[in-house]
């Protein structure tokens, strides 16, 4: 990640998270939706830019903390795109996983299309044919 940035292994404060959230083109949640994912994640990291101090990534880590490990809610804003803030989020929350967790964790992550790139780069691989993943649509 270039030196213009600093990784925290924390959540971001609430109004980043939905800012985040919206302005890197994911569903926009509101605070009463984020307070709780804010809290109830097995681990966080996000990403500031050091002169401004504008929270400009993240991502977090849903998990039983036994052997199951789903990361979540991998963003960067656009302008910030490009200079390994997405790498050192992710590579930071599997090494917390790994470091945290009992041997042989199992990691998974919906990859929308812009991130899968970046998955497959830290080692991920489709789940298809044998698994698939799949969404409860709103009623």
């Amino acid at each position: 990640m270039h030196q213009d940035y600093r990784l925290i292994m924390v959540a971001p404060p609430v109004a980043d998270y939905v800012r985040l959230r919206a302005e890197a083109g994911l569903s926009p949640k509101t605070e009463a939706q984020a307070a709780p994912a804010l809290t109830g994640s097995w681990a966080w990291a996000h990403v500031e830019h050091r002169s401004t101090g504008e929270v400009v990534g993240m991502g977090r880590v849903l998990g039983d903390g036994g052997w199951y490990f789903h990361i979540a809610d991998m963003a960067t804003l656009p302008a910030h795109q490009g200079r390994g803030i997405g790498r050192a989020v992710i590579t930071s929350l599997i090494d917390r996983i790994r470091e945290h967790a009992p041997d042989d964790p199992y990691i998974t992550l919906m990859a929308d299309e812009p991130g899968r790139p970046l998955y497959r780069s830290v080692g991920f691989r489709d789940a298809m044919p044998h698994s698939m993943g799949m969404v409860l649509p709103r009623e």
